[in-house]
């Protein structure tokens, strides 16, 4: 297939930032690596970081707990559907990511904080709260995969305090909201497409994230693809032992602008089939994002304060089939 084309890009155009100073608490050296964050986000708004602590280990375990996941039979899949938390799998079709294009070719398995019914904000009933589902067909899953998604927090946490550095504030200016935060994890398999579903047909259809940030982990098989500054597309290659980190809709109205979501696709054109693993890291439910809190004058901010859950959840509304009016 050589349509939704992409072109080769240099290594500063999506720039590798080594965070390992961050992860082990250095200022100084953090602060270096906030500068490199934050020029990426100023610019292409995404970036690959190292140093990120994330044993490879746990990547590995967690891409073959995805991929015994996905081969199981349908009905096994079924049992643990999306529900209204979103937590639990998203079949092929369920997802839209834009309103003119058809539904993406891929299939997710959704997960995030795990909180038991008695926790307050659950027994509440505080949007996208509460318990996994864990599937009973393959009961090793969690283990696969929620150790990972621990560490991965533990790596975005290291990220936002470099950002929150870059801009000079806090260290934990940005990680304080982030205490409970409404970090969705998410198990992706994206099919071998056939050419004969034609141009309309993306793996991910462009779009911005909703929220934070998004850290990737994706197999060799390619196929992420960046809007470059000239308005053309570029790849986002595997590196091996990298997370791709990009900057989300609510980074953006956060930092006024500053900060770029930048639209991005999947197209799997390789012949065969592609997986990855993300976390989509936002703030805690109830966090209000002000452009204010960065503003050394108020009238200068572009957005109006909003409330995380609320953005999230209205977002949520929008790209995915369960969530429709009927469904």
């Amino acid at each position: 297939m050589s349509y939704a084309t992409a072109r080769d890009i240099g290594a500063d155009t999506i720039p590798v930032v080594d965070i390992a100073a961050l992860v082990a608490g250095d200022p100084a050296g953090g602060l270096l690596a906030g500068r490199a964050m934050r020029a990426a986000s100023e610019g292409i708004g995404f970036f690959y970081v190292t140093g990120h602590g994330v044993p490879d280990a746990l990547t590995d375990s967690a891409f073959a707990g995805a991929r015994g996941f996905f081969g199981l039979p349908p009905a096994d899949k079924a049992a643990v559907a999306v529900n209204a938390r979103h937590r639990g799998w998203v079949a092929q079709g369920g997802a839209k990511m834009h309103g003119t294009a058809r539904p993406d070719l891929k299939e997710s398995f959704v997960w995030g904080l795990e909180l038991p019914e008695t926790d307050p904000e659950v027994a509440a009933g505080t949007p996208l709260m509460g318990p996994n589902r864990w599937p009973d067909a393959m009961p090793h899953l969690r283990d696969a995969l929620y150790p990972w998604y621990e560490a991965v927090l533990g790596a975005g946490h290291a990220v936002l305090r470099g950002l929150a550095l870059s801009l000079d504030q806090p260290a934990d200016f940005f990680v304080r909201p982030y205490a409970r935060p409404l970090a969705r994890g998410a198990a992706i398999y994206y099919p071998a497409q056939p050419p004969e579903l034609g141009e309309a047909q993306f793996g991910v259809a462009p779009h911005t994230d909703y929220g934070g940030l998004t850290l990737l982990a994706q197999d060799q098989t390619g196929g992420l693809q960046v809007k470059g500054a000239a308005g053309d597309w570029v790849m986002a290659k595997p590196i091996a032992g990298t997370f791709v980190v990009n900057i989300g809709d609510l980074m953006h109205r956060w930092t006024n602008g500053r900060f770029r979501s930048n639209p991005h696709r999947v197209v799997n054109t390789s012949g065969h089939a592609r997986q990855s693993c993300a976390v989509f890291f936002d703030p805690g439910f109830h966090t209000i994002i002000d452009p204010r809190d960065l503003l050394t004058t108020t009238a200068e901010a572009k957005y109006p304060p909003i409330a995380c859950g609320e953005w999230v959840v209205g977002r949520f509304d929008k790209a995915f089939r369960y969530r429709a009016p009927g469904a």
